[in-house]
């Protein structure tokens, strides 16, 4: 697949899009994460605070004391991140926990109201950021009502890290995510570039001529595809129709001056006139078979349903051979045709026929005593054509085929046969080689596709 491929794009936009997705799904979950646990601490702080504050007594001296301490173990431990401190009117950290050793924090100068839990973040000991929740109380004194700041903090890394634990844990969920979305991207894609795939398997189908439509069983989007490319096939047959007839046409318009030659040369021949009959009698035949090749040249080159019917070969061969051996050319030669019973090629049975003449006639022409011919039927129809004549130079079989080439030009034609002969075999996507024979002459081997139909009985 190259860059063009849509199944291409498609992967690549799947992919990026699939990449987002999970990117924005993973950094929403953490920001919904750590929201999350900030608010489970600021609740946790919270409680801590009013429990500290529940166990604030002030003595008939005057001094600030606490009941009870909280229980957490970790407010005992140095530096453990959780922490608590009481800020007297004059004095701040007037009490604070042991976790907190000897540093005190710094709280902002806030005015706040009685009762109110304000949240903050402030810098703790160690260089710890702290996450933290205070209130304002007021105690009844001997000298009138106290106003004391108490504070809660925990050390936001205990934040940072449950995040990063989490990020950790949902990392492996992620990737399934991305994989079942691959998945399901994979099946979306070949679920979406399957009616394409039928449509290219249609479109070889009709190549093969085994239908001459697409048929109407695609999705509404891919219809108009379909129904453009129908069009397109239905114009064609009708500009190969009009050029069969126009072909039809040129060549009856050529039959008749032809017969008319042919007929003056006979007049001529009776006039005693031998010699310019017989030029002109050759002249026209020539002309006529010239005519012939051309019509089938147009045939093929029209686009005509070449696989759209099959043909026996060794009937053909037959048929051939029957006709041959009444020429003069023919009838001189011992002819052997080793070959199946039955050898059908997927050939109309008019170019298999002007095939395989072109090439027996090439052999009888050159051929001293005798031609083999060899069928053989595999995944192909292959044909061996051997003759006994004087061959053809090494350096010359390459251009074997090509118009109008005559090796010879002692010996009468106009060097179509062989052309012709790979007009053909290319049009129906065989294979014609031309090498030296065992015996001296020329071997033609000729492999042409089986018919279809064959197989399915």
């Amino acid at each position: 697949m190259t860059r063009r491929s849509l199944r291409v794009r498609l992967w690549i936009g799947a992919a990026l899009s699939i990449t987002l997705a999970l990117a924005v799904a993973g950094l929403g979950l953490l920001a919904l994460f750590e929201r999350h646990v900030e608010r489970r601490i600021g609740e946790e702080l919270r409680a801590q605070l009013n429990q500290l504050a529940a166990a604030m007594t002030i003595t008939p001296e005057g001094e600030v004391q606490l009941a009870r301490e909280p229980a957490d173990p970790r407010f005992a431990q140095p530096l453990s991140g959780l922490y608590w401190q009481i800020d007297g009117p004059t004095r701040p950290g007037l009490m604070r926990s042991r976790s907190l050793w000897d540093h005190l924090v710094d709280l902002t100068d806030d005015d706040l109201a009685p009762g109110t839990v304000h949240a903050h973040e402030v810098m703790g000991p160690d260089a710890q950021t702290l996450l933290v929740r205070e209130r304002r109380i007021r105690l009844q004194a001997a000298g009138g009502l106290m106003s004391l700041r108490l504070m809660v903090g925990v050390d936001r890394a205990e934040l940072i890290a449950a995040r990063d634990a989490f990020a950790a844990d949902m990392l492996p969920y992620l990737a399934l995510i991305g994989l079942v979305l691959a998945l399901a991207t994979f099946v979306q894609i070949q679920t979406g570039l399957a009616p394409l795939d039928a449509v290219r398997r249609g479109l070889g189908e009709i190549r093969t001529g085994r239908t001459r439509r697409l048929a109407e069983v695609y999705p509404d989007e891919v219809m108009p595809l379909v129904g453009e490319v129908n069009g397109l096939l239905e114009a064609r047959e009708q500009a190969i129709e009009r050029a069969r007839a126009w072909t039809a046409d040129l060549a009856h318009g050529l039959k008749t001056p032809l017969s008319a030659l042919v007929a003056d040369a006979q007049r001529l021949r009776a006039q005693g006139n031998a010699p310019l009959a017989d030029d002109l009698e050759h002249l026209a035949m020539g002309m006529r078979r010239r005519v012939e090749r051309e019509l089938v040249r147009a045939r093929l080159r029209s686009g005509a349903d070449i696989h759209q019917a099959g043909a026996d070969v060794v009937e053909t061969l037959h048929r051939l051979l029957r006709t041959l051996q009444r020429t003069p050319e023919g009838a001189r030669l011992d002819w052997q045709l080793v070959a199946p019973a039955q050898a059908r090629a997927a050939v109309i049975g008019d170019d298999l026929l002007e095939l395989l003449g072109n090439l027996l006639e090439n052999a009888a022409k050159w051929a001293r005593t005798e031609v083999d011919i060899r069928v053989s039927v595999g995944d192909r129809i292959e044909i061996g054509i051997e003759d006994d004549g004087p061959g053809v130079p090494a350096e010359q079989t390459p251009r074997l085929g090509e118009r109008g080439l005559r090796l010879d030009e002692r010996r009468e034609g106009n060097g179509l046969g062989l052309a012709i002969a790979r007009d053909v075999v290319d049009a129906y996507g065989g294979l014609l080689d031309f090498a030296r024979a065992s015996k001296g002459g020329l071997a033609v081997r000729v492999q042409l596709p089986r018919d279809q139909a064959e197989f399915g009985r």
